[in-house]
């Protein structure tokens, strides 16, 4: 297999993937909804989901691992100047191990927290939920807030108008897939901002109606892109 069809191959695939995996966490899980939730709510809808909730948040998570070798190979494959390619390559991987952090709190911490927290009995069970709730609500905004969805839509936004610089730079694929780009990038970069500055408590509106529009709109570019290269 070349390197232009493992790539294609690639942009193909994955976004069908990330959209799937967030298909059955939606359905299964009310993804993303439940994030605005309290923690007992959040906790006790993951442990009964059980043992299928978690591998379809690994499925998730995986995704996002894939993003690493992706971006590499688009990078390859554009074959822009030295310095565009580098510089798309290192934010990408950057961007998709962001998202990594983010998301492996679920098949790995949260079902953890989500034991002990229904779990709890006998006179200490209100001290141990509020100290499960507390340490969920911390990783949540780090993990979650900060670096999986702050960090990780920043950084791939600015790939994104990385790849359409690289487009525009180079006659591998057609020029209106650079020109579409821009746009979705922009919208990933705003969409960074939902809980930054004055809207850290309780969200920016518009971000977060924007966010979702965003990705689907990614998810089909990267598609095209993928197509593109492999014709």
């Amino acid at each position: 297999m070349s390197v232009e069809l493992a790539t294609a191959v690639l942009l193909i695939a994955l976004p069908v993937a990330f959209n799937l995996a967030f298909f059955e966490l939606g359905r299964s899980f009310n993804y993303p909804a439940i994030l605005r939730e309290p923690a007992d709510t959040i906790l006790r809808r993951f442990e009964a989901g059980g043992t299928g909730l978690v591998l379809r948040w690994y499925a998730f998570f995986a995704t996002a691992l894939l993003m690493i070798p992706l971006v590499a190979l688009v990078g390859v494959v554009l074959g822009a100047r030295p310095a565009l390619t580098a510089t798309a390559i290192v934010i990408g991987a950057s961007a998709a191990f962001v998202q990594v952090l983010g998301l492996a709190r679920w098949p790995f911490v949260v079902p953890e927290l989500a034991r002990r927290y229904v779990g709890a009995e006998g006179p200490d069970a209100k001290a141990t939920r509020n100290a499960v709730a507390i340490v969920f609500e911390t990783i949540h905004r780090l993990l979650g807030v900060a670096i999986g969805e702050h960090l990780g839509y920043l950084l791939t936004g600015v790939w994104t108008l990385l790849i359409t610089a690289s487009i525009l730079s180079t006659s591998v694929v057609p020029a209106w897939l650079g020109i579409v780009g821009i746009p979705v990038g922009l919208a990933l970069l705003v969409g960074s901002f939902e809980y930054v500055g004055p809207n850290e408590r309780s969200g920016w509106a518009f971000a977060e109606t924007l966010v979702p529009i965003a990705y689907v709109a990614w998810s089909i570019w990267l598609i095209a892109l993928g197509v593109a290269i492999a014709l």
